[in-house]
């Protein structure tokens, strides 16, 4: 491709109406979740009620507020509203994006791969103009006001959501999944109660269907959906996959957002179809935002530096989910690099951790009681996710200090079982973890894990 070429593509234009759709959707579903949220309790339940919160790395400041933790969510809420009607577009988007990744950096111990999708998501439509056809913001300024938006706008979103299936599918690619159907074999039978699948997902032969075809749809749906021909029955796949899953699966509202995510594939006739029906309901008129004209960024600058930036952005979303490459070991025990990198539902880590805090001054050691300082969810996280035990250990140093134990050692003893292996030694348990720092080397102080996971 010739840089002519390339240059031809980023001037080129495109109905605003998919964009238009896309943030109407998005902004809706944002917003009940963050309502599915707090009527559920869950606020107080993962952000207020725990005394101890696991942090990433980097990120240990970002910590819950107390009771103003309801307020964070709040802001982020009415800020969803904001950008669904496209009110206020790009501060309501900055400010969601804002709201929503702290809330997810909070406490690790709630992450989930679509709250990243979430956050990454939100960070690119600061860029892009959303808010340019049938918002708020294009009605009350008409020099805003246009129909037609620059494609790559359009197409960035569609090369998001291709590299989010693609590399899922490509992490798929590995024998425990492909040749053990593992985890499936220990999920899938916990679903008897289903109607009418409960007696099928006992068969080991649906295991390994559900397997490969979640393999396949992965690596071969964001191409189906691209192709004109292949693209209404590829959304019936993505609306059957995604209903199946969260059947089966309780993972809240990602298979809609998914599901909404996929229209942006298709023409901008059904999106004008959908905004017509709307405007029917909502009696507004969409013949006002029709006007023909091309949006155009306020700066030449501007547009330069927003393509630039999702230039960069999108390099990292290639590389990022890579840099496991960059540890020895197996992926799925020491997890060097595996969040963050669409390894969605691949692994089931069942551990126990039981720590022993000694005192060197006189030699007296006794365990500890880790419902003491965490609660049921946390301590399971914390129990297999090597991270996690070397911060809570840190926690426990500080905790014992305070108590008179001037320099405490802590030691654990556990063991993990993956994917339905027996369950065997994960920590040196002669290893001081007061002693190690966090940091993104690799994890010498993890035993060997006795098997093999071949694949990508």
């Amino acid at each position: 491709m010739n840089s002519s070429t390339i240059r031809s593509y980023f001037t080129d234009t495109q109905n605003a109406a998919p964009l238009a759709v896309f943030r109407i959707l998005f902004g809706i579903l944002m917003l009940w979740s963050i309502v599915r949220f707090a009527a559920n309790g869950w606020i107080y339940k993962l952000y207020i009620e725990p005394q101890f919160f696991f942090s990433y790395y980097g990120f240990e400041w970002v910590q819950p507020l107390g009771e103003w933790t309801y307020l964070i969510f709040t802001i982020c809420g009415l800020s969803a509203l904001f950008v669904a009607i496209g009110f206020k577009y790009r501060i309501a988007i900055i400010v969601f994006f804002l709201s929503f990744t702290y809330i997810e950096l909070m406490d690790k111990t709630t992450y989930l791969n679509h709250y990243y999708f979430i956050s990454i998501l939100s960070f690119l439509m600061i860029f892009l103009p959303a808010h340019a056809y049938y918002s708020v913001d294009a009605y009350r300024d008409k020099n805003l006001r246009s129909q037609q938006v620059p494609r790559w706008s359009v197409d960035s979103i569609k090369l998001l959501l291709g590299i989010v299936y693609f590399y899922a599918g490509l992490a798929k690619l590995n024998s425990d999944w492909l040749f053990e159907a593992m985890p499936l074999q220990i999920w899938l039978p916990a679903k008897y109660s289903i109607p009418l699948l409960g007696d099928l997902l006992q068969q080991t032969w649906v295991h390994y269907a559900f397997a490969w075809s979640g393999a396949i749809y992965d690596l071969t749906i964001p191409f189906l959906l691209l192709y004109r021909r292949t693209r209404v029955f590829a959304f019936a796949l993505v609306v059957i996959f995604h209903v199946l899953t969260r059947v089966l699966f309780p993972i809240g509202m990602f298979p809609y957002i998914m599901i909404a995510s996929a229209l942006i594939f298709f023409d901008a006739g059904l999106h004008n179809k959908i905004l017509a029906k709307v405007s029917e309901w909502l009696r507004i008129s969409k013949s006002l935002f029709d006007n023909g004209k091309h949006y155009q960024f306020p700066r030449v600058w501007i547009r330069k530096s927003s393509v630039g930036i999702l230039t960069l952005f999108f390099i990292l979303q290639l590389l990022i989910p890579f840099r496991y490459m960059l540890y020895p070991g197996e992926l799925f025990w020491t997890e060097e690099g595996y969040r963050f990198s669409w390894r969605v539902m691949l692994m089931e880590k069942a551990g126990y951790a039981n720590f022993k805090v000694v005192n060197p001054e006189n030699g007296q050691r006794f365990y500890v009681d880790n419902t003491q300082f965490l609660t049921r969810f946390q301590e399971k996280q914390m129990s297999s996710q090597p991270d996690f035990i070397l911060e809570y250990a840190h926690f426990l140093e500080n905790h014992y200090q305070q108590q008179g134990i001037d320099d405490p050692e802590i030691y654990v003893e556990s063991y993990v079982a993956l994917n339905g292996r027996r369950s065997q030694p994960y920590v040196n348990p002669d290893v001081d973890l007061t002693e190690i720092e966090p940091s993104f080397k690799h994890r010498t102080w993890l035993l060997s894990f006795n098997d093999e996971i071949k694949g990508l």
